[in-house]
């Protein structure tokens, strides 16, 4: 079960659940699996995202959540893209960077409700 006040995030799949959490680790990770040089450049890049570019942050996100998973792994989850994108997004919300946390501010990478906006610098 996930810890929504620590900041935790839940993907279901394969009849199991796991655990997704943005660390600062996590955030180091995105960047440089993104191939980005600040934080600034994470929201760009995921406003039209590749399914390898989701693979990345959902692996980030999950190391995260204390499971040893590659963006390969991430890419055969028995779920829909659907379900791992309202994860992704869930954990930048609980984290305080999804859309409540910085209303006024840019929209984010994920186009439409629940979309996931990150801080730019």
């Amino acid at each position: 079960m996930v810890n929504r006040i620590r900041g935790e995030a839940a993907l279901d799949a394969g009849g199991r659940q796991y655990r997704l959490l943005l660390t600062l680790g996590a955030l180091a990770e995105i960047e440089d699996g993104l191939g980005l040089d600040d934080l600034a450049g994470v929201a760009a890049r995921l406003a039209q995202p590749r399914a390898a570019d989701l693979a990345i942050v959902a692996a980030a996100l999950l190391r995260g959540g204390g499971h040893d998973m590659c963006p390969a792994d991430v890419l055969r989850l028995g779920c829909d893209l659907g379900a791992l994108v309202r994860a992704v997004t869930a954990a930048f919300d609980h984290a305080g960077l999804g859309a409540a946390a910085t209303e006024g501010r840019e929209s984010g990478p994920f186009p439409g409700p629940g979309s996931v906006p990150l801080v730019s610098a």
